[in-house]
């Protein structure tokens, strides 16, 4: 029996209604054309591949609140907001770099003051890994947690690669902005020590 395609509109309401299918579904169909809109600006892949994950983690993050009337024209905009942020942030970049000895001397200085603060850090990763999609949460588990590679993922999960590579971008880009407000490297170095 032929299903005929389900149209932008009937995709944002299922996503408006938490159904993460029709979320994939409209990220397999706009990825590639947003992905090259930023490369053609960006002229990086990694960054033009961040730029797309921000677009959608967005739309998921905010789903219960935008109105969207035309998925290109929002997309296109939201893209080039992407595209501008970080071509202004390539002018002027601050590299802030801590030797390894450094951090172990922080890291070591209070072992029980250490043990509280992982802990916060856990919890608070484990908040933040909530907001994102369920199968990106298992993903992430299967990749940070039980340390399984990509490909293996992939296999049990019955997905490609690819989409397993998109889904860990996806939840570490998130990550990063939610632990902004904290000292990034040594957020960052816990996450994925």
């Amino acid at each position: 029996m032929y299903n005929p395609p389900i149209n932008d509109a009937e995709l944002w309401l299922a996503i408006r209604a938490d159904d993460e299918q029709a979320f994939a579904m409209l990220f397999d169909r706009y990825w590639l054309r947003l992905y090259k809109t930023a490369l053609r600006y960006l002229k990086d892949r990694e960054t033009s591949e961040e730029a797309v994950h921000d677009v959608f983690l967005n739309i998921w993050s905010r789903r219960h609140e935008l109105e969207i009337e035309s998925f290109p024209n929002f997309l296109l905009t939201a893209i080039r907001y992407q595209v501008y942020n970080r071509m202004r942030a390539a002018k002027s970049p601050v590299v802030l770099t801590i030797s390894d000895a450094g951090i172990s001397e922080l890291l070591d200085h209070n072992n029980g003051e250490n043990r509280i603060k992982d802990q916060e850090l856990q919890h608070e990763l484990r908040r933040y890994l909530e907001q994102l999609p369920k199968r990106c949460q298992e993903i992430f588990y299967m990749s940070r947690i039980n340390h399984l590679s990509n490909q293996e993922i992939a296999g049990r999960l019955g997905i490609s690669k690819r989409t397993v590579e998109n889904q860990i971008t996806m939840a570490l880009k998130h990550l990063r902005v939610c632990f902004k407000h904290m000292s990034a490297i040594i957020s960052l170095w816990y996450i994925l020590k």
